[in-house]
């Protein structure tokens, strides 16, 4: 049986769509696993960002979309199976073949006003949480992209998923809807919610202070569970995004520090479900609770004339195969053989009759290192740390955290809008066009800038221009504006 993970921040723009991606890829091209990403998200992101947006468009003429077994199974009374409404062979990773998405609609917003206008929030409920525990049989990790705000459907997926995991940006904004996501749980865990497995700090910017105070202030909170993995701020991360026609491989894809620290990520989210499903069973059958033992990184198929590839990861929880029949299933419902829906497919239970379990025997988990700091040193030379960093009056900063006095002038570079503009050279006989002189040709002159024309200075009324050098000394008057002397 697989396990269900809702991801989502009540605060938008934390990278949230483009983690779930990565972590799904991942799981495939690294672990060998079957993931299913489901597009909760109105937005539809996720489903452009895993498939071409014409194939995108094909799934949502012919109805196959979320938003379409959700309506016909809940609006419409409709027997619907949602394996047919599951869009295969996505994703742009060579290795990542064992992505499935199942895609949204833009009017997924619609079909939430139409759930609360006839009050089938209990019937939703019901098929999320029948669709998610048959859907756990096919696939070792159901991947939810929520939506940031808790919609009717968003709280739905938190109540009936086994694990919930918030994405924060270290910022004040970001922490904020953390709180928020927390205090809907703690008022409302009566009604059923998901597990938190855990916290993550995702497009950290190491170089910024403001960002680093946040970070602590995150960690120091026991109940986020924040990961000690943290994924940094990275233009190739954002990039990773754009679906790409042709195939590229993993590394292509998340390279450097970002793509280390998603795998790390990733080990460490499964090192945690495992640990939690063993607290589980101790606390079912009794006796001290154990440590998980270390697990054995999965390998993919090598042909006999290959080279094993290096072992990198680690398995979810076994490394038992999913039934064939039942991936026949779904890829092609009709000519696949009958699958017995009463046989549990994927990761066997955590504890059994090992006597090794029994006497309380494991290896400990592991222990990962501390945050990964992603950021630059700056220069020697600057006087001042960054100018986006915690400068008092430009971030907002922790409880109790006080941005560091500033104790110098941050040099002003070349495309600073403090910097001065550089007069473009007047034609010889032409006056400044700021009085409405003319040439002498009688024709109207407008003063030229140049390219890199900034806006005026605060301190213009008591700034003195750099003298322009293609006018005579004897041209100029104190201002560096050329007069004519006739």
């Amino acid at each position: 049986m697989g396990r269900s993970i809702a991801v989502m921040n009540t605060k938008g723009g934390v990278g949230k769509s483009t983690l779930v991606m990565a972590m799904a890829e991942t799981l495939s091209a690294h672990h060998g696993r079957n993931v299913l990403v489901i597009d909760s998200d109105s937005q539809t992101s996720m489903s452009i960002m895993l498939m071409a947006m014409s194939r995108w468009e094909e799934m949502e003429q012919q109805k196959l979309t979320l938003v379409d077994y959700l309506s016909r199974a809940v609006l419409n009374d409709d027997t619907a199976d949602w394996k047919t409404h599951v869009a295969t062979g996505v994703s742009d990773v060579e290795e990542a073949r064992s992505v499935y998405l199942m895609p949204s609609h833009m009017q997924l917003s619609l079909f939430e006003r139409m759930i609360s206008g006839e009050h089938k929030h209990a019937e939703l409920r019901t098929l999320v949480r029948d669709f998610l525990e048959d859907a756990k049989r096919y696939f070792d990790v159901v991947l939810i992209d929520c939506p940031p705000g808790l919609s009717v459907l968003t709280e739905t997926w938190l109540r009936e998923s086994d694990y919930f995991m918030p994405p924060v940006k270290p910022d004040y904004l970001s922490v904020r809807g953390l709180e928020i996501l927390k205090r809907f749980r703690s008022e409302s865990d009566a009604h059923g919610f998901a597990e938190l497995i855990g916290t993550i700090v995702n497009l950290k910017d190491g170089r910024i202070q403001a960002e680093n105070d946040w970070h602590q202030h995150l960690m120091s909170d026991p109940e986020n569970r924040c990961f000690n993995s943290v994924v940094p701020r990275r233009a190739y991360l954002q990039r990773a995004a754009d679906f790409e026609p042709g195939m590229r491989t993993f590394i292509a894809k998340y390279p450097g520090d970002a793509g280390q620290s998603i795998l790390n990520l990733v080990n460490e989210m499964l090192e945690r479900i495992q640990q939690t499903e063993l607290e589980r069973q101790t606390a079912v059958i009794g006796g001290p609770v154990r440590t998980a033992p270390p697990v054995v990184a999965a390998r993919a198929p090598v042909e006999p004339a290959q080279e094993a590839p290096m072992d990198l990861t680690i398995p979810l929880i076994d490394d038992t195969p999913i039934d064939p029949d039942a991936r026949a299933a779904l890829d092609d419902p009709q000519a696949a053989a009958p699958v017995d829906l009463a046989a549990p497919i994927g990761l066997e239970p955590l504890v059994g009759n090992d006597p090794a379990f029994a006497d309380g025997i494991g290896a400990a988990v592991t222990e990962l290192g501390g945050p990964v700091d992603p950021g630059y040193p700056l220069p020697p030379s600057t006087p001042d740390r960054d100018p986006r960093g915690a400068a008092p009056g430009y971030a907002a900063h922790p409880p109790g955290v006080q941005a560091a006095p500033s104790h110098g002038v941050v040099p002003r570079g070349p495309h600073d809008p403090r910097s001065p503009v550089t007069p473009a050279p007047r034609p010889h006989g032409v006056q400044s066009g700021a009085n409405g002189v003319t040439s002498e040709a009688g024709e109207p002159y407008v003063e030229r800038r140049t390219q890199n024309a900034r806006p005026p200075r605060a301190d213009a009324d008591h700034y003195v221009p750099a003298p322009d050098p293609h006018l005579n000394a004897e041209a100029r008057d104190l201002n560096g504006t050329r007069y004519d002397k006739s």
